[in-house]
C-alpha cells in the first residue's frame, strides 16, 4: 500500500513527542528530588547560575535541564531577561508536593518501568507474571508520591462523606482495615482525621508495611498499625468499613478477597473500594487517562495479578461493570459508584 504522506508526518510527529516525553522522565524526578522546581516555583524569575547556587547543584547542568524543561512546557522562559520561571499551573503540577494535581510521583514509577524492562520481556515470552516486590524500588515511593495528593484532597472531603453512613461511624469510633495499603498513605490521611477510630493496615508486601510502621511512628499516631498480610487472609472481623486503594485489579483473586472481606465486616459494614477510573468499553478508555492507565496495567497491574493464585488478571482499566461482577460474585448484594474523580472510580459494596 502506498504511504499517505501527511498522515505519515503526523504519526511521525507524534513519536517525536512521545520520544521527548519518555527521555524527560528522569529529569522530572530529578527535577522533584533536587528541588529544582520548588525552588523556581517558590522564587520567581531565574536564570541557570541563580538556581543552581539555591539548590547548590552545578549550573552547566541545570542550564540544560531547564532547557529541557522549557521545551517540555513544564516550565516557562524568558528571553528578554534569559531567565526561567513556573506558571501558577506549572507549578501546581511539578513545583508543589501537596498540590491535590502535583504529578511529580509518576515518573518516579515510569522509571521503574524501564529498570524492569528486561523482566516484562521475559513475562511476555513466559506469561508469567513478575511480583510486585521484584519491581524497582522507586516504584513504591512514586505510587505513594503520585497518589497521595488525591487522596489528600479527596478522600476527607468527599469520598468519605459520598458512603451511606460511614462518616458519622468514623466520627464516633470505628474499626477500620486498609487492604493493600502500600506505604500507608491513605491509612494515616484516615488515622488523623478520625482519632476515635482504630485502623489496620495490610500489605502482602513487607518493605512497605516496615515504611508503613516508621511513616506512623514519625506521626505520633496511637490508633493505627500495620501487618503483613494477603487479602484473602487479614485477621480480625466485626470491621465498620474496610478499603481498597487502587489495588483490587492488582490482586490475583480479587473475587476470593472480596468474600474474605465480606465475612470479616459487620452486618452493616462497608467496603469501599477505589479504583482507577476507566469506562466498561475499551473504546471508551481510548484517552489520554485511559492510556497511562493501560500502559501501566501491562508493566505493573496484569503482571502483578498473574504471579498470584487464580491471576485474573483485572487490569487497571477493568471498569465499574466488571468490578460490580467481582464484587457481587464475593457475595456482595449491593453496590453502586458513591462518586468519582477524572482518575479515580469510588466504588460502595455493602452485604
Amino acid at each position: 500500500m502506498e504511504l499517505n504522506e501527511e498522515k505519515l508526518n503526523q504519526l511521525l510527529g507524534k513519536v517525536v513527542t512521545e520520544m521527548g516525553a519518555a527521555a524527560n522522565g528522569p529529569l522530572v524526578m530529578l527535577g522533584d528530588k533536587l528541588g529544582l522546581y520548588k525552588c523556581l516555583a517558590q522564587s520567581g524569575p531565574m536564570n541557570s547560575t541563580e538556581l543552581a547556587d539555591e539548590t547548590n547543584t552545578a549550573e552547566r547542568y541545570v542550564r540544560e535541564w531547564l532547557s529541557a524543561q522549557a521545551a517540555s512546557g513544564y516550565v516557562t522562559y524568558h528571553a528578554e531577561s534569559k531567565s526561567f520561571s513556573m506558571t501558577p499551573e506549572q507549578a501546581a503540577v511539578f513545583g508543589n508536593p501537596e498540590s491535590p494535581v502535583f504529578m511529580g510521583g509518576a515518573f518516579y514509577s515510569v522509571t521503574s518501568v524501564y529498570q524492569d524492562a528486561p523482566k516484562m520481556e521475559t513475562a511476555f515470552k513466559t506469561g508469567e507474571g513478575v511480583a510486585w516486590g521484584d519491581h524497582s524500588n522507586c516504584l513504591f515511593c512514586g505510587t505513594e508520591k503520585f497518589f497521595s495528593p488525591s487522596y489528600e484532597a479527596n478522600l476527607i472531603s468527599q469520598w468519605i462523606p459520598s458512603l451511606e453512613g460511614v462518616e458519622e461511624k468514623l466520627k464516633t469510633g470505628a474499626k477500620v482495615a486498609d487492604i493493600g495499603c502500600g506505604y500507608a498513605a491513605s491509612t494515616i490521611i484516615m488515622a488523623k482525621a478520625y482519632p476515635n477510630s482504630t485502623f489496620i493496615g495490610y500489605d502482602y508486601h513487607d518493605k512497605s508495611i516496615e515504611h508503613a510502621k516508621q511513616k506512623a511512628k514519625a506521626e505520633g499516631l496511637n490508633n493505627v498499625s500495620f501487618e503483613v498480610s494477603t487479602a484473602k487472609s487479614f485477621p480480625g472481623e466485626n470491621y465498620d468499613l474496610i478499603m481498597f486503594f487502587d489495588c483490587l485489579h492488582d490482586m490475583g483473586d480479587p473475587v476470593g478477597a472480596c468474600a474474605h472481606v465480606k465475612q470479616a465486616l459487620k452486618p452493616d459494614g462497608t467496603c469501599m473500594i477505589v479504583e482507577p477510573f476507566a469506562n466498561d468499553a475499551l473504546e471508551e478508555n481510548l484517552n489520554p487517562v485511559g492510556r497511562a492507565f493501560y500502559a501501566f496495567s501491562t508493566t505493573l497491574c496484569t503482571p502483578c495479578s498473574l504471579n498470584q493464585e487464580v491471576g485474573l488478571a483485572l487490569g487497571a482499566q477493568a471498569g465499574e461493570k466488571r468490578l460490580r461482577e467481582v464484587a457481587t460474585s464475593g457475595g456482595f448484594s449491593r453496590f453502586r459508584r458513591a462518586t468519582e474523580t477524572p482518575f479515580n472510580l469510588i466504588l460502595e459494596a455493602r452485604a
